[in-house]
């Protein structure tokens, strides 16, 4: 069953690296201040929760400069042909990938804007 923005945005608080967490509440209020859906909010937070936890409480998202860590992330979502026989997992990772880079690309923003 899928879960509500509410929840999701609870789950936030949960992770272990404070930078990540910050991070990602600014993004939320971003979404928000652009007035994109609560399903679109939902998703990407989810996606983006879903990494900050892949990469640890060590990892922080302003340290991440190559695309490493993604493809760690990414791959693992793939599964075997037994696993999945249809294949499915390739538009998970694709949908992964997609709300990962939108993230990126605003996290890149963001810094620019903060250092100048």
């Amino acid at each position: 069953m899928p879960s509500k923005l509410s929840t999701t945005v609870r789950k936030i608080d949960s992770l272990s690296n404070k930078e990540n967490l910050d991070l990602i509440k600014r993004f939320h209020e971003f979404m928000i201040s652009n007035g994109r859906s609560e399903r679109h909010q939902n998703n990407n937070l989810k996606a983006i929760i879903s990494f900050a936890n892949f990469v640890g409480p060590n990892i922080s998202f302003t340290s991440i400069n190559t695309g490493k860590e993604v493809l760690s992330f990414l791959d693992s979502k793939i599964k075997t042909i037994q696993e999945d026989p249809d294949q499915k997992w390739i538009t998970t990772w694709n949908d992964y990938l997609h709300r990962i880079k939108h993230f990126l690309r605003w996290l890149f923003k963001y810094c620019s804007k903060q250092i100048s």
